[in-house]
């Protein structure tokens, strides 16, 4: 084959199996697409020109890691000019696993600094731009990742989400995107909200699969999804916006279609959980080291008021927050999954990105930042465009159940109008 470039994992892995594609030709011809398209789009801050390529079951297939991770020899430096010149001495947890798995490593990829923004710029690295047109914004905080792989410039690649830092830039560039479970995957240091969780973004849901298999050392299949109840939340105190609304419609209207049973609930109030996140996530910055003067403008405003917080409010904030998402898991005893839009707007010009913990961002992250508090597994998966950009339709799983989560997803991926589609240009 003369162009693997947009072959799932499985299926390059089964050329290399078969002696039909040399093992390191994919990563070739990565590189080369990164060497000659990387500069309109931004999506890495490092590329490793000669990667060993890794031995595994996939092995052939490529990843990028975002650089909140660390991967041994490479940059960590957070897109902050405080670890410009940090390197890691070894891999995260989830990369050390993907390398047994025989993904080869291509690279970091951009983020805002310390991952707090909806969107990804940093004044290192600049604006990683959305694959589908120039100037707007690919999500957020992992839209490197995001970014790179709708853009063709890898297999796979790894993200983290604290407040839907996955789900949102998946939903912008028309990819894929895995939040698991709390505690779902070990970590090397700890994370003490309990709120973020590493996790894989990709073209398709058996490339999600393949990659959270990596990240988590398991081989479960994909499980039929048959006889599954989805209930669809159509109503919330913020606006949302009618793009987004249509694909959530247009996704029940397609499980219903494949013999789910969908029913329809309110009571969605992502208010409470919005407050709460206001104090938790400066808090979570409060520990970084040095003065705040060495940060950013925003990371430094962030972290003053990280450390201007009393213990007891960010307690109460990081409690109140899990209370309030007491009826999600109440509504998941009832029915198998949760169907919302990912986003409550598009993507938008990335001047116009909500500011961070703003009332915009409340509206943009409503559907995302729930689960985060209730610990459970979300997957965006692409639904459509609206005037030419992604949108992404979110389900929402039952603790630990990412495998099931994930063979509905398939089961949407599957009708038409959903699923990855590759970007013009690229």
């Amino acid at each position: 084959m003369s162009d693997t470039t947009w072959l799932g994992a499985a299926e390059v892995a089964e050329l290399v199996r078969n002696g039909e594609l040399e093992p390191g030709e994919l990563v070739r011809q990565h590189l080369d697409r990164i060497g000659r398209l990387d500069a309109r789009l931004r999506a890495y801050v490092h590329v490793d020109p000669s990667p060993a390529v890794a031995h595994g079951p996939l092995r052939g297939a490529t990843l990028a890691v975002k650089d909140t991770q660390p991967v041994a020899g490479m940059p960590w430096t957070c897109g902050s000019r405080r670890w410009r010149d940090r390197v890691a001495e070894a891999d995260a947890i989830p990369v050390r696993r993907a390398r047994a798995a025989g993904l080869t490593v291509l690279g970091k990829t951009n983020t805002p600094e310390l991952a707090a923004s909806v969107g990804t710029a940093n004044e290192l690295f600049g604006s990683t731009q959305n694959p589908w047109r120039e100037g707007y914004t690919p999500g957020g905080s992992s839209g490197g990742s995001a970014a790179a792989v709708a853009a063709g410039l890898c297999t796979v690649a790894f993200g983290d989400d604290m407040g839907g830092s996955i789900r949102i830039p998946a939903s912008c560039c028309g990819v894929l995107g895995l939040r698991p479970s709390r505690r779902r995957l070990p970590r090397e240091s700890p994370e003490p909200t309990g709120l973020s969780e590493r996790g894989p973004l990709a073209r398709s849901v058996a490339d999600l699969a393949a990659a959270f298999a990596a990240m988590s050392a398991t081989a479960a299949p994909l499980l039929p999804a048959t006889d599954f109840r989805v209930a669809v939340v159509d109503s919330s105190p913020l606006a949302v916006d009618p793009a987004c609304a249509a694909a959530r419609d247009r996704a029940a209207a397609a499980l219903d279609a494949a013999g789910y049973e969908v029913v329809t609930v309110a009571g969605w109030n992502p208010l409470p959980v919005a407050a709460a996140y206001q104090v938790v996530r400066p808090a979570s910055v409060s520990t970084m080291p040095g003065d705040p003067a060495e940060y950013g403008e925003a990371a430094a405003r962030l972290i003053e008021r990280g450390r201007a917080t009393p213990v007891a409010d960010y307690l109460d904030a990081l409690g109140s927050g899990q209370l309030a998402v007491q009826g999600l898991h109440d509504l998941l005893d009832e029915v198998h999954a949760v169907l919302t839009p990912t986003l409550g707007l598009p993507p938008m010009p990335i001047e116009r990105v909500p500011h961070f913990l703003g009332d915009d961002w409340r509206s943009y992250t409503q559907f995302v930042l729930p689960v985060s508090f209730a610990g459970l597994p979300a997957v965006s998966v692409p639904a459509g465009r609206h005037e030419g950009l992604p949108i992404g339709v979110q389900l929402i799983g039952r603790f630990r159940e990412e495998w099931h989560l994930l063979a509905m997803a398939e089961e949407l991926e599957r009708a038409a109008g959903f699923g990855f589609e590759r970007p013009e240009g690229w």
